[in-house]
């Protein structure tokens, strides 16, 4: 072969090699260090595609335990006042038991008995305002609830409002956007538009008609599976011949908390509200907890707690005095009314529990997903980097022998 001096081919290839070598090595190095397999989109493109949406899902479900753990704390928090009010309702039926035994209680042990119902109310009062998770009120009716109203006036209503039979004695509401609470403690839409039906007379008072299309409000809701009371009448005589009438409901929610309204559809003239009236939507609702990575209805729980104080339990005006054997009957009303919204909220933990459990198990399966194709197998690159340690300490000893052979010109120049 020819002996060439400005041009050392050996030299050069042993250079390239040895260059190869040596990024392998610090590709090695890096992968090693930093324990990941993907470092840059040129390691693995489609790789890093994958796991980074894998690392999206995996951060919202982390964060969906930590906010279903918060749905328990707030669940604990409710159902914790809610066991000091059943201790305070069984302390105001043993009061009404004691009271209603007029054999041995005067007067003026029933009116003790009364003074000490009194403090229990206010105190009932007093939970049912100030119990809070942060700065929201859970005992309060906003939890979870938004209030929906529609209001309009009947005029001339001086001599009261005649409904004829088969003419004016129905009206239909749609509820746009609404749900309203089961007894379950679930919000449901209703299944169609509810036909309330006004029982056919003349009511020369504001309270018998309201009475009248309470009883019909009843009727239509029990009959597509929500409690009696979920929507309420309510008529006043404003004077001057006009009656106004106004039907809410504190058990509603709308969707997405943007917005929901009553819309009387036929018959307005049932209650003398033409166009519908008026409908309004009050109240933050809440109460929604995200337990999913996705922005889906299907991962997210709402709940909500019914209002408890003395007035929504029933026990507004009870007098142990003159009717203690009515107060007992309240107060069963009354306890049942809190077992039940206590019960609801267990339920509502339990869910929340297999909730966490589920998505710890999913944060497990992606996160093992994720990690086979981002982290390096340590073991794997091990040999890897060994293999070019060694190929980079054998080229640059070639390198060396390959830079001295030129040196082999000098014996034919002597």
């Amino acid at each position: 072969m020819g002996l060439r001096i400005n041009q050392n081919i050996a030299a050069q290839n042993a250079y390239r090699n040895l260059s190869v070598t040596d990024g392998q090595m610090s590709k090695s190095l890096e992968k090693l260090s930093s324990g990941f397999r993907i470092n840059r989109a040129a390691d693995d493109a489609a790789g890093l595609s994958i796991s980074e949406g894998l690392r999206a899902q995996i951060g919202g479900l982390k964060v969906a335990v930590r906010n279903a753990q918060e749905g328990v704390s707030v669940v604990q928090t409710a159902e914790g006042a809610l066991t000091e009010v059943h201790a305070i309702l069984q302390r105001m039926r043993d009061l009404g038991v004691q009271a209603n035994n007029t054999g041995s209680q005067n007067t003026e042990a029933r009116t003790a008995a009364q003074t000490e119902f009194n403090q229990l109310s206010s105190e009932l009062d007093r939970i049912g305002s100030t119990t809070s998770f942060g700065k929201s009120k859970l005992l309060d009716g906003t939890y979870g609830n938004t209030s929906a109203s529609l209001s309009g006036a009947i005029t001339g209503a001086t001599s009261g409002v005649t409904v004829v039979a088969g003419t004016d004695d129905e009206f239909t509401i749609t509820a746009t956007g609404t749900s309203f609470q089961k007894s379950d403690g679930t919000f449901a839409a209703p299944s169609g538009d509810l036909t309330v039906t006004v029982a056919a007379g003349t009511y020369s008072s504001a309270g018998a008609y309201q009475k009248a299309v309470q009883d019909g409000l009843d009727a239509a809701l029990t009959a597509d599976g929500f409690s009696a009371g979920t929507m309420k009448a309510n008529v006043t005589d404003n004077g001057g011949g006009v009656w106004k009438i106004e039907l809410t409901s504190d058990k509603a929610l709308t969707a997405a908390n943007t917005g929901g309204e009553f819309i009387i559809a036929t018959g307005a003239n049932a209650i003398g509200m033409a166009n519908g009236g008026t409908s309004t939507t009050t109240g933050t609702g809440g109460g929604t907890f995200q337990v999913g990575a996705n922005n889906n209805s299907a991962e997210q729980i709402r709940i909500s707690i019914a209002k408890v104080d003395a007035s929504a339990l029933g026990l507004g005006g009870v007098d142990l005095v003159n009717n203690a054997s009515g107060a007992i009957d309240l107060l069963d009303t009354a306890i049942g009314q809190v077992s039940t919204q206590r019960a609801t909220l267990g339920a509502y933990q339990n869910r929340f529990e297999h909730t966490i459990n589920n998505l710890n198990v999913a944060v497990e399966n992606l996160s093992a997903s994720e990690s086979r194709i981002r982290d390096t197998d340590m073991a794997q690159e091990m040999v890897s980097f060994t293999r070019a340690q060694i190929l980079s300490q054998a080229g640059t000893s070639m390198l060396a022998q390959a830079n001295q052979a030129p040196q082999s010109v000098l014996s034919l120049l002597r």
